[in-house]
């Protein structure tokens, strides 16, 4: 459970770095828009975000 667990935290880690790593001036322009952004917008991402993994992960 664990290895799959460090796993998972790898590979998003993965994933989280391929934007500023391959467009690092499209990564910061889309920073800047976020934290431009209302609390309740940010949310509905993360929400969005969250069941989208979910989703995933059940049917994977």
């Amino acid at each position: 459970m664990s290895k799959t667990l460090l796993l998972g935290l790898a590979l998003m880690l993965v994933f989280e770095g391929v934007m500023p790593f391959t467009a690092p001036a499209t990564w910061k322009t889309t920073m800047r828009r976020l934290s431009e952004m209302n609390d309740w917008q940010i949310r509905l991402i993360g929400f969005c975000t969250l069941v989208g993994g979910m989703l995933l992960a059940l049917f994977a």
